[in-house]
């Protein structure tokens, strides 16, 4: 998989390239550069849309408890298609236009959630971690600190 990569890296643009011929030769060249610039806005506005949907249904996963890995990946997967639909390109516009519609972003997950690892968000509390290694919590009132000496602490007596 990892040796397609560069290989795929060095054919879309020509398959891009492609489609600008294709696409421009049935409608015009005017019109193909309007369809490309149409897809970037369009893709600004969709990935503003839905990612802040987004946001507000992670925020309530943490608040939950809930695990949200799922909406972190669909949050990735809306990033990765504004960035597709603002590339020039009708292949990648393609890609990108599928990945902001949900049932493909869930089967997307479902064949990345096999393939990765994930971390549990079981520890999170109000979307913030626990430090489990420092001990146990100590509680201090307005009279039990000051930032000025006391002549009565203990460690005033190691000085005199």
């Amino acid at each position: 998989m990892k040796r397609l990569i560069p290989l795929f890296v060095l054919v879309l643009p020509l398959i891009e390239i492609a489609g600008f011929v294709i696409v421009g030769r049935q409608i015009g060249v005017l019109a193909t550069i309007g369809l490309v610039l149409l897809a970037a806005v369009v893709g600004g506005m969709m990935m503003r849309l839905q990612g802040l949907g987004l946001l507000n249904r992670l925020q309530r996963e943490l608040e939950a408890g809930k695990d949200p890995g799922r909406e972190l990946a669909h949050g990735a997967m809306v990033l990765l298609a504004g960035i597709l639909l603002m590339v020039p390109g009708f292949f990648t516009d393609i890609v990108g236009l599928l990945l902001f519609v949900p049932p493909v972003r869930d089967l997307a997950w479902r064949f990345v959630r096999r393939r990765v690892q994930v971390t549990s968000f079981a520890s999170f509390s109000s979307g913030f971690a626990r430090p489990r290694d420092r001990g146990p919590t100590i509680d201090l009132d307005a009279e039990d600190y000051s930032s000025g000496p006391r002549p009565e602490s203990p460690w005033r007596q190691i000085d005199r």
